[in-house]
């Protein structure tokens, strides 16, 4: 039996009208052709769908077991037709982002939490990059968009400026260091450097100034939140680089010490990645204008 949308929205429509001349109005088709559709179904059934000589017109119990099949399948292809249609619109889509910085989660948070008002529909969801490669995932389409402070040449991806900063030197005010107008590679040759706890190709102290400069610290010390990264600093249990919008809280304290890396400072630059495809989803011009706006502020604190 070879049943279509069409059958199950003209038995839906017979049951609800109580008539061929109502359901036909309904449908948009003549009654002819309605009544044509049903005397095929019902041959192909091998039964009667309909109880013919009762007003209003009713559904035999054959008829009524498709009905129910009726109110099981079309809810589901509308729910389908408004999600492409949604899609097509640019209304709804799906936005998962990797991480490959670090200290990102602290200022992407709110740019998610406005995001999320402004398009309920999207679905949203956070993986760190830092386990896994991101660009390749975007390339396979796992992600959506990737944070990143290195951009490549990648077919098919384009890499979108959000913002720069600059890697700051933070000690405890008591540190002998805190008294230099900032920091070169060389002293941080005998002291404990606290760190995220990622590859140090990803950390810039590291990528920007010590491997180039050749120099190792005496120890390296990990911390998973930029909170207890800024409490061991201020007990002086060690130094640290972080991004300058991160230490923004840090900058009238009495405790702490920011200073530039170099005496011409180190400047990075985010980027988010995505595929060239979804540039013009109105949704992803959203999420990198709010990126972009939230550093704004975050750095003007």
């Amino acid at each position: 039996m070879h049943i279509e949308f069409r059958h199950l929205r003209t038995i839906k429509a017979i049951h609800e009208c109580g008539g061929l001349a109502r359901a036909a109005d309904q449908l948009n088709i003549t009654q002819s052709a309605l009544s044509h559709q049903i005397k095929g179904l019902e041959d192909q059934a091998g039964v009667e769908l309909f109880v013919r000589r009762s007003k209003p017109m009713k559904l035999s119990a054959a008829g009524m077991r498709l009905l129910r099949l009726a109110e099981q399948i079309l809810p589901q292809v509308e729910a389908m037709q408004a999600e492409f249609s949604s899609l097509r619109d640019g209304r709804s889509g799906r936005m998962h982002i990797a991480i490959e910085c670090h200290a990102c989660f602290e200022w992407l948070f709110p740019v998610l939490e406005a995001f999320r008002k402004s398009w309920p529909d999207v679905d949203v969801d956070i993986r760190p990059g830092l386990a896994f490669d991101a660009l390749p995932a975007l390339q396979k389409e796992e992600v959506d968009l990737v944070v990143s402070s290195d951009p490549e040449e990648i077919p098919g991806v384009e890499f979108v400026e959000l913002f720069d900063y600059n890697a700051v030197f933070v000690a405890a005010s008591t540190h002998p260091l805190a008294e230099k107008p900032w920091i070169e590679a060389e002293d941080f040759r005998g002291e404990t450097l606290i760190t995220y706890p990622v590859e140090r190709s990803r950390l810039d102290v590291f990528s920007q100034l010590l491997i180039p400069a050749k120099v190792e610290p005496a120890q390296v010390r990990q911390a998973e939140l930029t909170a207890v990264i800024l409490l061991l600093v201020a007990s002086n249990r060690g130094v640290s680089v972080l991004p300058d919008w991160v230490v923004r809280e840090v900058k009238y304290s009495s405790d702490y010490v920011t200073r530039p890396l170099t005496e011409t400072g180190i400047t990075r630059r985010l980027y988010a990645a995505v595929r060239r495809e979804d540039l013009e989803k109105p949704f992803v011009r959203e999420l990198v204008g709010l990126a972009r706006t939230e550093a704004r502020k975050l750095q003007s604190q």
